[in-house]
């Protein structure tokens, strides 16, 4: 009989690992911890390092494969300057948002740019700030103008009754339904503090890219064009749904492209 306490003990602590494996794959990591590219959290080169999902990742600025460079060598501050120094010296997102900022948001997401051919890297780029600037005008709104509840029924992510989840950040991220899991990626109470948007430009520029690597990248990576972005985005737009600002993300998307010296590709629109 005690012979078998040795292999008891051993598949006892093997049960105990693979519960733990099956709860990390759902990532999730706290603050500071980093994803790996299986869905572990951890602090050392298995997590941190090549793959790594978010978090403070060793490759904070990777190089995308076709040549097309390293993200903050195509967000230079003369690229961002030229977005907000457009907008006016009142607005609250002036002294707000930052290339800073945004590159420390980055980190978390190194996919970003990434999976795709040079000219895809820069498209990305460009579609994201062809976002960014219609939804904050240029880097002017910290919140959106219209504000409102923005709750629907969700059992998974309940609204707070004293909080409402309109837009913020530069993508204005919105809903319950958004602000609950984003929360929870990125290490904030998106329910009941979704204020911390408006108030953490990282937090926002993280909110911002949690929203695009999960709905937007692989349209990019893909070649499905712009206008697939847009209906991500808000395809409420689409199909005459609001033509103008179909109209302007797509004037600020080729002019960011050509920027960056890439074609537009096709499908701009929605």
């Amino acid at each position: 009989m005690s012979s078998l306490r040795p292999i008891f003990a051993i598949l006892v602590v093997v049960t105990c690992m693979s519960s733990y494996l099956v709860v990390a794959q759902n990532c999730g990591c706290g603050p500071g911890v980093c994803c790996s590219q299986w869905g572990y959290c951890g602090n050392d080169d298995a997590y941190c390092g090549e793959g790594c999902r978010e978090g403070p990742c060793f490759s904070t600025n990777p190089t995308p494969s076709g040549g097309g460079g390293s993200i903050s060598d195509l967000v230079t501050d003369a690229f961002f300057n030229g977005i907000i120094d457009q907008a006016s010296s009142s607005c609250a997102g002036k002294n707000f948002y930052s290339r800073s900022s945004f590159l420390d948001a980055l980190s978390f997401y190194p996919e970003f740019g990434t999976g795709g051919s040079g000219d895809d890297t820069k498209r990305e780029v460009a579609a994201f700030f062809a976002h960014v600037t219609h939804e904050t005008g240029h880097f002017c709104y910290i919140e959106e103008i219209a504000k409102a509840t923005y709750c629907k029924d969700s059992t998974d992510w309940p609204c707070n009754p004293d909080k409402q989840y309109y837009g913020r950040g530069p993508i204005q991220i919105t809903w319950n339904y958004n602000y609950g899991p984003a929360g929870q990626s990125i290490g904030f109470d998106g329910l009941n503090a979704p204020e911390t948007v408006a108030n953490d430009p990282t937090i926002a520029f993280r909110t911002a890219f949690w929203f695009w690597m999960n709905n937007v990248h692989s349209l990019i990576v893909s070649g499905q064009g712009f206008g697939s972005t847009i209906r991500a985005i808000n395809g409420g737009e689409c199909g005459g749904g609001n033509t103008p600002a179909v109209d302007a993300r797509v004037g600020y998307y080729t002019t960011y492209c050509s920027q960056l010296g890439v074609s537009p590709g096709d499908n701009l629109s929605c």
